[in-house]
């Protein structure tokens, strides 16, 4: 028996697991301490706790605890790193280089710099699966280009960029490296020494985490990579990031990221089954169906999918006890299709169609079958009423179709 509502949005956050509760529970009441109060046992308790979570998240990219630097999440993360290298850099330039489907942490980063003057910004494309081409990275090169900034994993169509390539690149002009990791740790093996990344953003709340709290990974040599505070205070986090810190959700953050290592591989294995199955599933029993992002480059929970002659909107009201995210976003008067489906060179009306699925740790197969069964007749219930989808049936080309205004 399935219980509703089901949860198939894992992208957009993720149920804090069991075991990362309980690590948490103790630094709610007893262990209150204040992990700068260096005079008492309260306070060292606290920091000896900070000082094992950032061992706990460090071990899970590759990294040095001292690398680490805790921040409230990765929307402040990227904030930190884009505006931070830009600002302290500028005598060295104030070039830019990104991706039209980063996150909008990261894009809103780069326009808040070009509107104050501070940064030119290069947005490069991507390719029809989501990718960016390592070879239009290096043609955007310029003497004044300080920052590369692009994501592991896109967050709506799940496709891996090929960081690793994007780390040499950048390690031979000796340019700073950031990358925006947060779909991608805990869910792919991520070592920022392998991909050459000199700045890392994550989340706790995407890896069964709490929320409002996060991370950085500033590499420390070879080379040193260093930022200007964009929060000033008491000097906390190597002066980078003031602020008391959130013990309890740092915690939660080190114990999150020790169960993901540990368990990825076959975690991985599991979200694989369960989104091919969910895949075949709907494909195989609807037409007029198309995958968005890369089909096999992608994070193992991610499915996408666009369904023709169906408003994505209108499809997420008819299955309202399933969490899913439609690839639109309302504005104030105009429902907009996604920017990053559009990315992929989809047209507006087959964008407006998208759906992802997040499939997670907590996920059955007998969820994905009701998903699947569900999402399968609601497409055609609509479709029934959609005199497009008939006339597309008959053969009819609706591109080449005249149609009369009023």
């Amino acid at each position: 028996m399935v219980k509703l509502p089901i949860y198939m949005d894992n992208h957009a956050t993720t149920p804090v697991d069991p075991r990362v509760i309980e690590a948490m529970l103790p630094y709610f009441t007893e262990k209150f301490g204040n992990a700068a109060s260096r005079n008492h046992s309260f306070g060292w308790e606290a920091e000896e706790a900070v000082d094992r979570a950032r061992n706990q998240i460090a071990a899970l990219i590759g990294a040095k605890s001292k690398e680490i630097i805790i921040t409230s999440g990765a929307t402040e993360s990227d904030n930190l790193a884009i505006k931070g290298v830009v600002e302290f850099y500028k005598d060295k330039g104030n070039h830019v280089i990104t991706c039209v489907t980063e996150h909008k942490a990261v894009l809103d980063s780069c326009r808040a710099l070009e509107r104050t003057g501070k940064a030119t910004v290069t947005y490069l494309p991507v390719d029809k699966y989501g990718m960016v081409d390592p070879d239009d990275l290096r043609n955007a090169i310029t003497d004044k280009t300080v920052l590369i900034t692009i994501m592991y994993a896109n967050n709506e169509v799940g496709t891996i960029h090929p960081i690793a390539e994007i780390g040499r690149i950048a390690k031979e002009k000796g340019i700073v490296f950031h990358c925006d990791a947060v779909q991608a740790v805990g869910k792919v093996p991520v070592n920022v020494d392998r991909d050459g990344i000199d700045l890392l953003s994550l989340s706790a709340h995407k890896i069964y985490g709490p929320k409002g709290v996060g991370a950085i990974y500033v590499r420390s040599k070879g080379p040193r990579v260093r930022l200007t505070p964009q929060m000033d205070g008491g000097g906390h986090e190597r002066g980078m990031r003031s602020g008391t810190l959130n013990v309890t959700g740092i915690v939660g953050l080190g114990k999150a990221c020790e169960i993901a290592g540990a368990e990825m591989e076959e975690e991985n294995r599991r979200l694989l089954d369960l989104r091919n199955k969910l895949q075949a599933g709907i494909f195989e029993r609807l037409d007029e169906v198309y995958l968005n992002g890369h089909p096999t480059a992608r994070l193992p929970g991610n499915l996408n999918v666009s369904f023709a002659y169906v408003e994505g909107e209108s499809l997420l009201m008819g299955i309202s006890d399933i969490a899913v995210s439609s690839g639109s976003a309302c504005t104030s008067a105009t429902l907009e299709p996604s920017y990053v489906i559009r990315a992929l060179g989809v047209d507006e009306e087959l964008a407006h169609s998208s759906i992802r699925f997040g499939v997670g740790r907590f996920n059955t197969g007998d969820e994905v079958d009701f998903v699947t069964d569900r999402v399968t007749r609601e497409v055609k219930r609509l479709r029934e009423m959609s005199p497009l989808y008939e006339m597309a049936r008959e053969g009819i080309d609706l591109k080449t179709v005249q149609w009369k205004s009023e």
